[in-house]
Order: C-alpha cells, then structure tokens, then sequence
C-alpha cells in the first residue's frame, strides 16, 4: 500500500466526515503528516485502523448549563466533556470556560492532550472539557453558580479512576475549588478527582506555574542543542493568562530578558524587561484584580502600551506563542524571522498555522510543537495526583525537580524519534511520533475496543 495514497485518502475522508471541523482536522492533518515513515515500519497499525480508530473520541458528553445571575436573571450555557482516548490511562486534561469554546475547539484540544499526556511518560489518558462560559467580569457568586450547575451534571462522568479534570483557559483554583466542592457534596466522596487544587486542601505545590515554567525549561534545552542559553536573550510572549505571566517568570529567572506580551486588549512593548517589581504587578493585576495591561504602562512609564496590536512585530531572540489556537501565522512568522528570532516554544495548544511552522521549518530555526513545550501543566497534573494518592506533600524544589527531569526527557524522546525515523531535529515529527507509538501500541495490546 502507498502510504502518501493512504494518508491522503484518510485525511480526505476524515474532512467529508465532518467538514466543519475545521480545528480538529488541522490538527489531525499535522500528526498524520510525521507518521508516514512509521506506518511504513510497522504496517500493523494499518492492519488494525489504527488511525481511524485513535482520531475517534471514545465519548463526548454534551449538556445545559442553566444558572442565575446576581440579578436573578436565569443564562443557558452548553457543557462538554470529550474523553478522547483511555489506553494509557484514565481521561486527564483541562475545563476551559470561554465564549469560544465549542464542541469542535475540544475534540481538537482533547486529541492533542492525547499525545501530550503520552509524551510525559505518565500513565494518563486524554480528554477536556469545558462550556462557552465565560468568567470576565462576573462576580464570584455568579461563577460559584455556574460551576455548581456544570458539576452536576459532569459529575455522573468523572472521577479518580475515570477522568480527572483541571483548570484550563478561564478556570483556574477559583473554579476549581467551586466545581470540586460540588462534586465532594453530591458523591460524600474527597478524592483527587480533579487537579488545580489549591495547596492547603491537596493542590500541589507549582501547579499553576508548571506549564509557564515548563516552557521555559524546554526552551532553555533547545538552545542547548545549538551550544547556546537563555542569558541575554530577548523574549516575547503571547497570552498573559496563568502560562504567560510564568513563563515570563521563569525565562527571566533563567537570564532572559521579556519584552513584549499582551492581552484582549492589546500588547506592551517594555525595551527594559520585566524585572521582580514589574512581574508582581503583573500577577496581581492579571490574577487579583483581573484588570487590563492599559495599566501596565501607567505605572511603568517607560513601557508601551500597543492597542489592538500583536506582540510579534518586537524584535526577539524567542518567541513563546502561549495564548490561543492559530494566533501565530504566516506573515507573523515571516516578521520573526525577519527580525532575528532562532526559536520558537510553544506555550499552548497549535497557536501556529500551519503555514507558520513551514516558514519556521523553511528557515532551519528551532520550532517546538505545544504538545511537547506546553506539557509542564499536565506532568504537574500528574504529581498532584500521585501526592494525593499517597496522602503525602512535596516541597516546591521536589515537584520542580521532578518536572525539569520530565521537560528534559520529552526533550530528548522528541530528538531521538526525530533522529530515528530520518527527521534529525524535528520536534513537531519527533512529538507527535513518540506520543502517538505509545497511545497506539497500547491500544493494540488491548484488542479492539
């Protein structure tokens, strides 16, 4: 059988299949288009349609989400839970609470967190969740509200041995913390059933820094392999939700220096960096009092405040995309380029177009996919459960410790699948080829189901 005749065929029918899928079928397109030398080796995984079997959810739960605002007026908001793939483990991976969301946004999101999971080397599944909800500028009463009537319906479909959800976009401790104490009250049950707790009732330490720390960690490894560092380096980054503002925290702990993010509202351009007095400003102001980077250059004079604008025209060294799907395209990519940047670390799930990456890819300039870069969220994910499994507490040096050691080896895991089916220093054919030999072998060995 060809395999180009095959994959193209696949992919073709996958589009018919659901054609307004525009979201997944990009990110389907992006894992088939590496796996061409591996279904050459191992035809098995034709044999047994494993392709069209692992790009299936194996279930998605769709309900209403009724609740009444502090005015007593009554909202319906749609909820969903894609659990995409069990094979390594229970269902894990985030609820994302925003306008955007559809039931389209999480089968591409649960399908990547399938191969990112897999990647961490840690026994879990992939899935996400979430509702077209969204948190800005509700009160906490009105989120409390709305989280307790998603959980009561979600409830009948999670749990510590079946799917454990954690925060994601717009849903951080505070909506975890509402959602798992409705879930403690209608099952009598306080069991690790979701991740993102807060510290002092079974949270684990660095869990909400762990994806922003993840990526810098990563891209600290990419220059490595060019015999460089993150000292002196210039940074940008995109979002300046939970993984942003961290990155930003642990690139400039490493010795890089950040100088451009941005939010709804438009982006700051700060020549001098972020420093310790600026980054507590912006935790609080991002995290406490949920306001606007228009206040950032009103308490640091000499930054500048861009409205409307991308981050991606500032010139850079790195490029940390850490916002949304597709927020990084090809003019983006041509301006980086242009402007001397030579890496680019992915902080969320497929925020480059494809034609972005080609350019990356053109250009010969590190380039990491999000299911690799971005994976510090779920391994931290995974240690929190490990700590409430064993009723034990680590300190912040050991779950950071243990989360460099994870960076470190999908780090290499990526390099060296990369080097072994013939793409030597692809990152985006190394992730997805180790992520997705691992989910596959595991689903054959235990039958079709």
């Amino acid at each position: 059988m060809d395999i180009n005749t095959y994959t193209a065929d696949f992919l073709a029918a996958q589009q018919k299949r659901d054609p307004a899928q525009k979201v997944f079928h990009q990110a389907v397109a992006e894992v088939v288009s590496t796996l061409k030398p591996v279904l050459e080796q191992k035809p098995i995984y034709l044999k047994e349609k494993i392709l069209e079997r692992i790009v299936e959810p194996e279930r998605i739960i769709s309900f209403r989400v009724p609740w009444a605002d502090d005015k007593g007026e009554i909202h319906v908001n749609r909820g969903f839970r894609v659990q995409f793939n069990s094979a390594l483990g229970p269902y894990k991976g985030g609820i994302r609470f925003h306008s955007s969301v559809t039931q389209d946004s999480l089968k591409f999101l649960a399908f990547e967190q399938t191969f990112k999971n897999s990647l961490t080397t840690l026994p879990l599944g992939g899935g996400k969740g979430g509702s077209d909800f969204d948190t800005r500028g509700k009160s906490d009463a009105e989120v409390m509200r709305f989280c307790h009537s998603f959980i009561n319906e979600l409830y009948h479909h999670i749990g510590y041995h079946t799917d454990i959800p954690a925060g994601d976009l717009g849903c951080g401790a505070r909506e975890i913390g509402y959602m798992f104490g409705q879930y403690k009250k209608l099952t009598n049950d306080f069991t690790g059933a979701f991740t993102g707790k807060k510290p002092n009732w079974g949270g684990s330490l660095l869990r909400p820094q762990a994806t922003g720390y993840g990526v810098a960690y990563f891209a600290q490894n990419m220059l490595a392999t060019k015999k460089d560092t993150l000292q002196g380096k210039t940074a940008i980054i995109s979002g300046t939700g939970n993984v942003g503002v961290h990155a930003i925290e642990k690139l400039t702990e490493l010795g890089a220096k950040v100088v451009g993010f941005m939010d709804y509202d438009g982006s700051i351009y700060d020549a001098d960096g972020v420093d310790a007095e600026k980054l507590a400003f912006l935790k609080d102001l991002v995290f406490v009092r949920r306001g606007s980077l228009k206040e950032y250059n009103k308490k640091f004079k000499k930054a500048v405040f861009r409205p409307g604008q991308k981050t991606w025209d500032i010139p850079c060294d790195i490029a940390c995309p850490t916002a949304c799907e597709n927020e990084l395209d090809e003019h983006d990519a041509k301006t980086l380029l242009k402007n001397g940047c030579k890496c680019i670390c992915e902080g969320s799930n497929m925020p480059c177009t494809p034609q972005a990456i080609e350019a990356f890819q053109n250009a010969g300039i590190l380039y990491s996919p999000g299911k690799a870069s971005n994976a510090g969220g779920v391994a931290v994910s995974g240690l929190e459960m490990t700590q409430n499994s064993m009723r034990i507490y680590w300190t912040r040096e050991e779950v950071d410790q243990y989360l460099r050691r994870i960076m470190n080896s999908i780090h290499t895991s990526c390099l060296s699948y990369a080097e072994e089916y013939g793409m030597k220093g692809n990152y985006m054919a190394g992730a997805n080829i180790a992520g997705f030999i691992k989910v596959a072998d595991a689903m054959l060995d235990q039958g079709l189901v």
